[in-house]
């Protein structure tokens, strides 16, 4: 599966399981966000009744299961945040976006790996 990046040097299709990256033509328009009625929030994805939402704290990600009627914390030991991407087919699929390194859950966002290559400046991730 590949995350399609937005960064302040173009767009770049980066591949999950391997981390290659390739530049990324086609355009691809910035996720829209949910409406949150959440403090400090950065960034927000959704995927059926799963929200997530990197906002200005430490750990710098909510996540909610239910549509956003209860919320925990994620992402401890990650840095601060500028995106978050849910695929649509698999909601534990999450891509969070720092500053020029991805981070990948594949268990609902409890556990993060960072992928090996660095980005420019990151703006924007979609999966």
């Amino acid at each position: 599966m590949n995350a399609v990046v937005t960064t302040a040097s173009g767009r770049f299709a980066v591949d999950l399981d391997t981390g290659e990256v390739e530049p990324w033509g086609a355009e691809t328009p910035a996720p829209a966000q949910p409406a949150l009625n959440l403090p400090r929030v950065v960034a927000a994805a959704s995927a059926g009744s799963t929200l997530v939402a990197v906002v200005d704290a430490k750990p710098p990600l909510l996540v909610s299961y239910d549509s956003g009627s209860t919320w925990r914390e994620a992402g401890r030991g990650l840095p601060p945040g500028r995106a978050v991407a849910i695929a649509d087919d698999d909601p534990d699929l999450l891509v969070y976006a720092a500053r020029n390194r991805l981070y990948v859950s594949r268990n609902g966002g409890v556990f993060w790996s960072a992928l090996p290559t660095e980005l420019p400046e990151i703006e924007h991730v979609a999966v």
